[in-house]
């Protein structure tokens, strides 16, 4: 069991990674934390060109989702194969469809100028909620893009 209140990355607490309003038990372990930090160096980097190019300088990358136990994956809907149950996803909320397509081509910009493939760049919605589904796995990346309603 990790204690949830480490740091991540400069701006990524663990603990905001494991949230959960389902009242189950949401910990990782040492190699889901592992999986959590690669995916947190992309969002660091989201971060700052974001705030470099449209933010206000200080706007945080805000995480509806992230790790997700077997038990929690279930309660909210997941499918059984996700990435949110090894660490490797996060759903990053949005403001819009706008700042998705912004933060979407943020990321694909990151991945080409790195060489570094993602597994999955999802633009998701449901109603008038938006969110990019983000998840990078240590090897065999897929480059999976999509918009999903």
């Amino acid at each position: 069991m990790q204690e949830v209140s480490i740091n991540l990355s400069e701006h990524f607490k663990l603990q905001e990674l494991c949230k959960t309003k389902t009242g189950i038990e949401n910990v990782p372990n040492e190699a889901q934390v592992e999986n959590l930090k690669r995916v947190c160096r992309w969002l660091e980097q989201l971060r700052r060109r974001w705030n470099n190019l449209y933010g206000e300088g200080n706007d945080p990358i805000v995480i509806n989702s992230g790790f997700r136990s077997p038990a929690v994956n279930k309660a909210v809907g997941g499918v059984p194969t996700s990435n949110h149950l090894t660490g490797c996803a996060v759903d990053i909320r949005c403001v819009g469809i706008e700042q998705a397509l912004r933060y979407a081509a943020i990321l694909l910009d990151i991945s080409d100028l790195n060489h570094e493939d993602y597994d999955e760049l999802l633009i998701e919605q449901k109603a008038h909620v938006v969110w990019i589904h983000f998840a990078v796995k240590p090897t065999g990346n897929r480059r999976r893009t999509n918009f999903k309603r």
